[in-house]
């Protein structure tokens, strides 16, 4: 295998999300200079849901116009739109406009539209487009995936978003002319470290990291290097450009899977038939699931599972769960297990995991531990595995998938998109309309 088509895989894959993750990253610089204020994650998470018929689409015209949507082209449209929507948030992100007379940030909110298309549409896209490479560079796709929200909430920490420090200062109790009666009362205020660049130079990083995506796509689909390595020459992009019989030919061939043999009897009519509709079900709810935890119902209220433990154990749990994503990617590579059981039992470890980090999240701001330095370090850690554990089951579904042809990872990030849409869903009231999450003041809250 060519480490150099690894390299572009990895390049490829952190274009899938890095626009939304680097948005979601920024927001404590971004809020306190805008009119929607704390409001403006609630309205992200609406726009990001709207943005999944971006996916939709792609989905229904695979199902009922197979072959009719050039896959290579919609990969180069979306990533040229992510890139300009991230350079032109640079410029507007700040701009307002009256909307029934009161002001709204209605650039940002348009371009995040945008940018929440390109990143929803990727999963349906970018998944399928691997088919075109050998088996292996899929694992290495999904690694450059979960660096896409890595790099980001590293380049937020340089930048110092987030950091939080305690002041000082005097509370007058007594609001009289003469002060000397005036009795002062010493407490804690939060304030929010100045960031060391602005948001403008962020979204250009964002936008950069956008073009580079565009030109490892590229390389991808017209480096020698890399067109020597594809698997089956006569697969194009799902196009009419073949005959209904190759298209059929390169949608069913598994592509992977040593120890299948070759004259196996077909178990249903999904992909190769390796696997029975039951087993295919159960494939298909396992990434649902995962997907709808990992990706939107516990995200929601990392702040309130964390902030309790202090600000350290915050930004420690956000960027080992972000480095925890890639390096289980990593693992898969050489460790890959396939058992439909093994998965079961990661996805029920992560869910106890992720049920320990809910139940800390609800009785925020006074957790279990809270004042303990142990509390920090077990919620540290519960976020790395519960990160590791359901991001290991993630890779293993898409290279079973993967051996199943075209369409069954078509079928992969539409599910993967109604997990996470299915948690959005579920979480958004419970957070933001009746108010079950209760963060506390950093600086000030004292539990018995």
């Amino acid at each position: 295998m060519s480490m150099f088509t690894h390299m572009l895989a990895i390049l490829f894959g952190m274009g899938s999300w890095v626009s939304i993750n680097g948005l979601w990253v920024e927001l404590p610089l971004i809020v306190p200079q805008i009119p929607e204020g704390w409001y403006l994650p609630s309205y992200l998470s609406v726009l990001i849901q709207m943005a999944n018929v971006g996916p939709l689409f792609v989905t229904l015209m695979h199902r009922f116009r197979p072959g009719a949507l050039n896959e290579t082209a919609v990969i180069y449209v979306i990533i040229i739109l992510g890139t300009v929507a991230s350079f032109l948030l640079g410029f507007f992100w700040k701009e307002t406009v009256l909307v029934g007379g009161v002001p709204r940030s209605l650039a940002l909110l348009v371009l995040t539209f945008f940018l929440a298309a390109v990143d929803c549409t990727s999963s349906v896209t970018f998944l399928p487009f691997m088919m075109h490479l050998q088996p292996q560079y899929l694992t290495t796709y999904f690694i450059g995936e979960g660096v896409s929200g890595l790099l980001p909430a590293l380049v937020a920490l340089i930048q110092g978003v987030g950091v939080v420090h305690c002041i000082n200062t005097t509370q007058s109790l007594n609001h009289t002319i003469n002060t000397s009666n005036s009795a002062g009362n010493y407490h804690l205020q939060t304030q929010y470290q100045p960031s060391n660049f602005s948001a403008e130079v962020f979204f250009f990083f964002l936008s950069a990291m956008m073009l580079v995506c565009l030109v490892a796509f590229l390389l991808l689909n017209h480096h020698p290097a890399v067109v020597r390595e594809h698997p089956n020459p006569r697969y194009t992009n799902g196009t009419n450009e073949n005959s209904q019989s190759r298209r059929t030919w390169a949608e069913q061939r598994p592509m992977m899977d040593p120890f299948r043999h070759q004259n196996h009897k077909s178990r249903s009519s999904f992909g190769s038939g390796s696997y029975s509709w039951m087993q295919v079900v159960y494939v298909f709810v396992i990434l649902a699931w995962v997907n709808a935890l990992s990706n939107t119902v516990l995200p929601s209220v990392q702040s309130y599972s964390c902030l309790p433990y202090g600000n350290n154990a915050y930004h420690l749990s956000a960027t080992l769960a972000a480095v925890s994503n890639p390096l289980a990617c990593f693992i898969a590579i050489f460790v890959s297990i396939r058992s439909l059981v093994f998965l079961g039992f990661l996805t029920v470890l992560g869910t106890g995991i992720g049920s320990y980090i809910m139940s800390m999240a609800a009785l925020s701001p006074c957790p279990l531990l809270a004042e303990d330095t142990s509390g920090a370090a077990v919620m540290v850690l519960a976020w790395i595995f519960f990160i590791l554990s359901l991001s290991y089951v993630k890779v293993i579904i898409g290279v079973i998938l993967r051996d199943e042809g075209h369409s069954a990872l078509v079928w992969c990030g539409a599910v993967v998109q109604l997990g996470s849409l299915l948690g959005a869903v579920t979480m958004f009231p419970l957070v933001s309309v009746y108010g079950l999450f209760s963060s506390g003041d950093p600086c000030n809250t004292s539990c018995p």
